[in-house]
């Protein structure tokens, strides 16, 4: 779709065309393996779900057309789409990636590709000349994650573009992790990205009901290599999950306004409480990045971290007691959600690694829905008010 519309008509027109065979202002479900051929030797352009399949490829290009790209590709998770990226590379290839990034990246690096002979190096991305002394003849590729998971740390992606590619040229491809911003606060193509990565599960679909990838470029040689190997190893997503994402993507302006306008009035509120040991959240002018942030994005995003004394003991003892923040994995849906990344989305990192990173025991990712703000920050504020520490320590009930 045409970059000439804005992201409201852009989320809810992509990849949405009448559908030729009824008329359909929906993109149906085509729930098929395998497609009659005309003849013998052909090039069809729909022959087996694996390689496409027509509900799959209204999503790709409207994932294209949201990070202003020309390709998109649907994955069946966004490891699988992140997989698929570090298949594109060979032994003896090095990558300079984010320090502060998902677990299940660094997993991914550290314990499967590691193996196959590719050297990682996980550096701090909020400082541009770290990144550029990082590289080496033989890096093919930048991982950056902006705002990073879990600690929110921001990369200036325009300077850090800029400067790979005058230090490494074209032979070093620059991939975003676009999951937390969206395409609607942040588009990194357009600050010199070449590949945009998402968890489509996240704001994607927002509605925690579906898990999915997705990658963008705007690079036709690029788009072709990734292309292969989502046919060749086959970690595609269904029709129905595909149908999902496309439902989630109609509303995503809407939410993610409205998950960024809660974040913000939940982490002021929360930063206010002297029982919080630290609110770390974009939009505060509190956050050391804040400047970058707003200038970089045009919204702040949904996450807010929370530092609170007392350790792993008194995370249990807090979650507990909430009502409106479960305890769970992911992010991005219409409920609230409460993580403790130690523990959960980054307990496959060492623990030294996680303290050389900054992640404590005590911190707590809260994924902000699209519930009153008050009410979340009450329920919060109240689980820690019963959780004191001399009240933990004696027993005493809340």
């Amino acid at each position: 779709m045409s970059n000439e519309y804005r992201i409201d008509t852009i989320a809810v027109h992509a990849g949405g065309t009448n559908d030729p065979l009824t008329g359909a202002v929906v993109p149906p479900i085509y729930q098929t393996t395998t497609y009659a051929q005309d003849e013998l030797g052909g090039s069809p352009r729909w022959c087996y779900s694996r390689t496409g399949n027509p509900t799959r490829a209204a999503l790709e290009s409207a994932l294209a057309a949201l990070e202003g790209g020309r390709h998109g590709l649907a994955f069946a998770s966004g490891i699988a789409a992140a997989n698929a990226v570090l298949q594109t590379l060979s032994t003896g290839d090095h990558v300079v990636a984010s320090r502060d990034l998902y677990g299940g990246c660094y997993r991914l690096f550290t314990k499967v590709f590691a193996r196959f002979g590719v050297r990682f190096a996980l550096v701090d991305a909020t400082r541009t000349s770290e990144v550029v002394s990082a590289l080496r003849p033989e890096t093919r590729l930048v991982w950056l994650e902006t705002p990073s998971n879990p600690l929110l740390r921001i990369t200036d992606l325009r300077a850090v573009c800029s400067a790979v590619r005058r230090a490494a040229g074209p032979g070093v491809r620059i991939l975003v992790d676009n999951t937390f911003a969206t395409p609607v606060f942040q588009r990194p193509l357009e600050l010199g990205a070449d590949l945009v990565l998402h968890s489509t599960t996240k704001y994607i679909g927002g509605h925690c009901d579906v898990i999915g990838g997705g990658l963008i470029t705007r690079d036709e040689r690029l788009h072709a290599d990734l292309r292969f190997l989502q046919n060749a190893t086959g970690a595609i997503p269904g029709p129905q999950d595909c149908f999902l994402l496309l439902r989630g993507i109609r509303t995503l302006p809407l939410r993610v306004e409205r998950h960024a306008r809660n974040a913000l009035r939940v982490a002021n509120r929360l930063e206010a409480d002297p029982e919080i040991t630290r609110v770390t959240y974009p939009g505060l002018e509190s956050h050391p990045q804040h400047a970058l942030a707003r200038a970089q994005s045009s919204g702040f995003g949904a996450i807010v971290s929370v530092e609170l004394g007392g350790g792993v003991e008194r995370v249990r003892a807090l979650t507990s007691r909430l009502r409106l923040w479960p305890l769970a994995e992911s992010l991005g849906g219409v409920r609230s959600l409460l993580c403790h990344p130690a523990t959960m989305t980054h307990a496959s990192v060492e623990p030294d690694a996680r303290a050389r990173v900054g992640i404590t025991d005590a911190l707590l990712r809260l994924s902000v829905g699209l519930e009153d703000p008050d009410d979340l920050a009450d329920d919060f504020l109240a689980a820690v008010r019963a959780t004191r520490r001399p009240l933990v320590h004696e027993g005493v009930p809340s």
